[in-house]
């Protein structure tokens, strides 16, 4: 069964170790004139701001609703990390294209490329570590599922993007240090724009997959579909529902609203009626400690014609 990661956790990791990376290929690359290790250090840099961004999320989609706000801040998280997955395609993706593309046409020879092999190195064993901490949160979230399909299904949008930052910085340092020692071995410092080319193509498919992930959160999605199976099992087993007719979730940030239509068993009063419904509402709660909103539609006589269920019973 699918849980939940420590996004908090995951994000500090990749925002330290992101930082010292900044800082060692930023001196590498003043000491190298790599354009890969100059793209590279943009990326750094970018990703420490990335991070602070989902931060900022995670801080605004905790403040309490209001009366303009009654569902509260929840989503808040998914406008960072769209904008979070637009920033890793611009300011990463797209500038790393630019400067190899211009390298490309002015290629510079590299000097003292021991460093530049040095520090990415280094940078390849910390964000190594980062990504194991990320991988941690994921694997407790994603369950027995493939890391495809968790990555689909996903509803914690600032560990997707953790994810493919992550994964995006491990490749590209990859990148890096072989376009770096391709040109050192060959003597050709074109391959230095090749790899920054590829740095970039690499930032640019991670954030379009990430971004089309979060845009589903932002226009409002269900519920993880195992989570939502698993309301409907409990719902179903519960002694004062005969049916449910229909089950209707909506993810909001780590929190979610929930809407049952049922048709009820026989209550001899409309008092008793209200206790049944308070009774399955406060199991339901219980058990999932993150609906944080429960609306409940009660049937004595079936269901009307023309109910839609917008969930599978099962997967």
């Amino acid at each position: 069964m699918a849980g939940s990661g420590d996004s908090n956790r995951a994000i500090l990791f990749a925002l330290g170790a992101n930082f010292a990376i900044a800082c060692a290929k930023g001196f590498a690359a003043y000491m190298t004139n790599s354009s890969a290790m100059i793209a590279e250090t943009v990326h750094s840099l970018a990703d420490c701001g990335n991070q602070l961004l989902l931060l900022l999320g995670l801080k605004q989609a905790k403040r309490p609703p209001n009366k303009d706000y009654p569902l509260g801040y929840g989503k808040a998280i998914y406008f960072w990390s769209f904008l979070v997955a637009l920033m890793l395609f611009s300011v990463g993706g797209m500038f790393s294209l630019y400067e190899g593309v211009h390298k490309l046409h002015n290629p510079g020879k590299l000097s003292n490329w021991g460093w530049a092999a040095g520090v990415l190195v280094f940078g390849i064993i910390a964000e190594g570590v980062s990504m194991r901490a990320c991988m941690q949160e994921v694997n407790k979230a994603r369950g027995d599922r493939s890391l495809w399909r968790w990555f689909r299904e996903s509803r914690q949008a600032e560990l997707v993007v953790i994810f493919g930052e992550d994964l995006a910085a491990l490749f590209g340092l990859v990148f890096a240090l072989i376009a770096v020692m391709l040109a050192v071995i060959t003597g050709d410092p074109t391959w230095d724009a090749y790899g920054t080319i590829a740095i970039g193509a690499l930032l640019i498919v991670v954030a379009v997959f990430v971004a089309v992930e979060v845009k589903a959160l932002l226009i409002g999605q269900s519920v993880d579909l195992n989570v939502q199976a698993d309301i409907r099992k409990l719902l179903e087993g519960r002694p004062e529902i005969a049916r449910v007719i229909s089950l209707i979730t909506l993810q909001l940030g780590n929190e979610m609203m929930v809407s049952v239509h049922a048709e009820m068993h026989e209550q001899p009063t409309s008092r008793q009626l209200v206790d049944a419904i308070n009774a399955c509402e406060k199991a339901l709660k219980a058990q999932f400690p993150q609906v944080r909103w429960s609306f409940f539609e009660p049937e004595m006589s079936g269901a009307v014609a023309g109910d839609q269920d917008y969930g599978p019973a099962t997967t």
